[in-house]
């Protein structure tokens, strides 16, 4: 009962359930997902921490950046069920679309790059991606599919 109540409590809010949906193709920097919630790091950390305590993502540390994926077929049976209704749940929304086309954009930029930016910004709103591709010239990748 434990795992069914961390899974439906971190799956409760939109940007958690976002953060899933950008997961699905593979491996994230905090970094890029900042910029495509257009969140302040600190609250991304606090959604990215929710979904890891409820085993919904794992994480690794790569010198300064942390990467985020979905948890694998060895996850809780609860945690795989989940990420199953997420997906069809996410096909065909709006919002997904838009993130994915926005993804895009940012899997473009460099994360050092993506990162040093969002580190001079002091405000949360911050540059769309498609302006800040014009300064990178080695695009980024996403890393390790899960």
């Amino acid at each position: 009962m434990h795992d069914l109540m961390a899974v439906t409590k971190a799956l409760s809010d939109e940007q958690r359930v976002r953060i899933v949906g950008a997961l699905q193709d593979g491996e994230l920097c905090v970094c890029q997902i900042v910029e495509l919630l257009a969140l302040a790091p600190s609250t991304v950390s606090k959604h990215l921490g929710q979904l890891r305590q409820a085993g919904i993502l794992e994480a690794r540390k790569n010198g300064r950046w942390v990467y985020y994926r979905l948890a694998d077929r060895t996850a809780p049976a609860t945690v795989r069920d989940a990420l199953r209704l997420v997906r069809a749940a996410l096909e065909g929304d709006r919002t997904a679309k838009q993130d994915a086309a926005r993804l895009k954009q940012i899997l473009s930029i460099d994360p050092e790059v993506l990162c040093c930016q969002q580190r001079q910004e002091s405000t949360p709103a911050r540059r769309p991606a498609a302006s800040l591709a014009s300064s990178s010239s080695a695009p980024g990748t996403r890393r390790g599919a899960r």
